[in-house]
């Protein structure tokens, strides 16, 4: 299978960003691992290793500094599209995220982005129930455990 091309759009700020400087370490009909380098280096971590989801709609990504420490998992809500002619992924982010830290504590971030883009029209009711179901799925596959069970091969 050819290299797909790969973006990310955003609703806040509105955008749509390459990807396809990501390694691709594997990819199969349900998931695309990559390893990255952030768009710009910050502080706590300048790289990553992330397994997309496409059918589950999340990706969950190992956040790490330079030396490779683990700073936390950062867990996207989105929702897939493929365009099999183009060989093209959109991956959508849907607002909300998971952040799981290496002590076991789990935080989810960015709620008033979800509220704030329904007030404005930036998203619909459909957009919302589509998160709100992803998420639920997410969470109840992290508070079991089972989430490590997809991604420690690609993360170690």
């Amino acid at each position: 299978m050819d290299k797909p091309l790969m973006f990310r759009r955003r609703y806040m700020p509105q955008e749509t960003k390459s990807l396809n400087d990501d390694e691709i370490l594997f990819m199969s009909d349900e998931m695309i691992v990559t390893r990255w380098n952030t768009f710009k280096p910050k502080k706590e971590f300048s790289k990553g290793i992330s397994c997309t989801f496409m059918n589950r709609g999340y990706k969950i990504s190992r956040f790490m500094k330079d030396n490779g420490e683990l700073v936390y998992y950062y867990c996207d809500i989105i929702h897939s599209d493929y365009d099999s002619e183009k060989n093209t992924w959109i991956f959508t982010d849907l607002l909300a995220d998971v952040k799981i830290y290496p002590d076991g504590f789990v935080e989810v971030v960015d709620l008033g982005e979800v509220s704030e883009a329904f007030e404005n029209g930036l998203i619909g009711t459909e957009t919302v129930t589509e998160l709100l179901k992803k998420l639920d799925s997410l969470l109840q596959l992290i508070y079991s455990g089972k989430w490590r069970e997809l991604t420690d091969k690609y993360f170690d």
